[in-house]
């Protein structure tokens, strides 16, 4: 019986344990995902990004480039093209962390919210304002979008 009443004692704090470290992204706000993407591709976290980034929206755009300073549009083909760029030696890690990140405000609306994100280029004296796209599904945001809005001399 003392093995039992033991047992169940173990039993119920695995599930307690279990339970608090469950799925925290459902209570990231947009610009938590913004700011949880950026440390991700800091430490190249390529595990982490699939949480906060909707790699299948990505690979859709192939309007515009979100590397900053790039004429052409990159097509990925598949998830690790996208891992690969935002991680390591990337394309978009390496510029983005070459400036100077500034997260500014966060728009709702619904299920959809834009933060602004803004990247400068203290050499070249360039400020390229952003918003990151994100779309709520199942109670979780993911960045859907990086869009450039535009590109300023300072």
């Amino acid at each position: 019986m003392r093995k039992t009443g033991i047992s169940l004692v173990a039993a119920i704090l695995l599930l307690a344990i279990i339970a608090g470290c469950g799925n925290k992204q459902e209570n990231l706000s947009p610009k938590e995902v913004v700011i949880k993407l950026f440390g991700a591709m800091e430490r190249n976290d390529r595990g982490a990004i699939p949480y906060l980034v909707n790699l299948a929206a990505l690979m859709s755009n192939r309007d515009e480039d979100y590397a900053l300073q790039s004429d052409t549009a990159r097509v990925f083909h598949n998830p690790e093209d996208i891992l690969d760029d935002l991680t390591g030696n990337g394309l978009t890690k390496t510029r983005w962390f070459a400036m100077q990140r500034v997260i500014g405000q966060t728009e709702t609306v619904g299920d959809t919210a834009y933060v602004e994100v803004s990247f400068i280029d203290k050499q070249a004296n360039i400020q390229y304002y952003n918003k990151f796209g994100l779309a709520k599904t199942g109670g979780i945001w993911k960045i859907f979008s990086f869009k450039t809005l535009s590109e300023a001399k300072k």
